[in-house]
């Protein structure tokens, strides 16, 4: 084989670049740097997860030849199953909420997959939830495996061998806090876990939305309804076997609006092309930033990337329809169209 070459795409999968925010945190005295997790080949930190599951369930004897793939995602974790699943020759099969982006859905179907699509706003244990369609799907299908992330230990042992031993050795634990979005609850906590092995005095922060149950149960022990938000990718109505709480010292809630108009931010101010949670941890970080008592160095993960979202937040009329703000048009779109009109040139 070429020298330098990967075997496969997957081969592809990780050593994530690490750039520090510059104009969205003017004023912050603490340094927030992000892990741009979408130069993955798929595109999100759930390349790793798709293909370290799929791994562990062949090693183990779980996966076999011509199998059928089925998992319950946001659509991220679909992608790194589907990389594998093309690769390898399995079928895959990704049951969604309907919450999810278009761009998720159709993302899988070009991979070749089958997607399912379930109500959102039902509780976790209704038949027709994502959770529920999936593993009725593993029960019935032959010769099938449900990955089930949400409650697979190897998704906290994907993030715990690979992610924190990544992070680890580019910075050299050179930074005091390490903030991660909570939804399954692997990355945050494999990765946390293993920081603070190395870091004994790392603080790891979770960042949840409005509508989650996991800030209010880490801060009482109590386990309350969920709510509704249009954010996706994070947060939960049920409590995940990956989410570490021991390993998370404390949560920040951020909401749609100002994650929204912070993703926004990040790729007009920083050139970053990201998905609606990143614009959350990135509103998380400054908050938390700003209640510190002296500067510290704050290391965020980048989720996913935007192209999962150009009809969402990156769509004016959309943004717009749900009462958020979008930035206002350059002055030079006006001087343009001026002097085409004054040219007689129409368009």
């Amino acid at each position: 084989m070429m020298k330098g070459a990967k075997e496969s795409v997957l081969g592809a999968i990780g050593d994530t670049p690490i750039v520090k925010l510059n104009v969205v945190t003017k004023g912050v005295a603490s340094e927030i740097y992000v892990k741009l997790e979408y130069t993955n080949p798929g595109g999100s930190v759930k390349d790793r997860l798709g293909y370290y599951l799929c791994k562990k369930a062949v090693e183990a004897g779980k996966l076999k030849p011509g199998g059928v793939i089925i998992e319950s995602t946001s659509g991220n974790t679909g992608v790194g199953v589907a990389m594998f699943a093309a690769i390898h020759g399995y079928k895959a099969v990704f049951v969604m909420a309907d919450k999810q982006s278009e761009e998720k859905r159709n993302n899988l179907r070009n991979y070749g997959a089958e997607v399912v699509i379930c109500p959102t706003n039902v509780e976790p244990t209704d038949p027709r939830s994502y959770y529920s369609v999936a593993r009725l799907l593993s029960q019935t299908i032959p010769n099938s495996i449900y990955l089930n992330q949400y409650d697979n230990p190897a998704n906290f042992q994907c993030h715990y061998e690979w992610t924190g031993p990544e992070i680890y050795q580019q910075t050299q634990g050179d930074f005091d806090v390490y903030m991660a979005t909570v939804g399954t609850g692997g990355t945050i906590s494999g990765t946390g876990a293993y920081l603070k092995e190395k870091m004994p005095n790392l603080k790891v922060i979770g960042v949840d939305p409005v509508g989650s149950i996991l800030a209010h149960y880490k801060k009482t022990g109590e386990i309350i309804p969920g709510g509704s938000y249009l954010l996706e990718g994070f947060g939960e109505d049920f409590l995940p076997e990956n989410v570490k709480f021991d390993v998370i010292d404390d949560f920040v809630i951020v909401e749609d609006r100002e994650s929204f108009e912070m993703t926004r931010r990040l790729l007009l101010e920083e050139a970053i092309w990201a998905g609606g949670s990143s614009g959350s941890v990135v509103v998380g970080a400054i908050r938390y930033a700003q209640k510190l008592k002296k500067p510290e160095r704050i290391l965020c993960i980048i989720a996913d990337s935007g192209n999962r979202y150009t009809s969402k937040i990156y769509n004016d009329q959309w943004m717009q329809s749900k009462g958020f703000s979008v930035a206002a048009a350059h002055p030079i779109k006006n001087q343009i169209q001026d002097i085409l009109k004054s040219k007689g040139v129409q368009l």
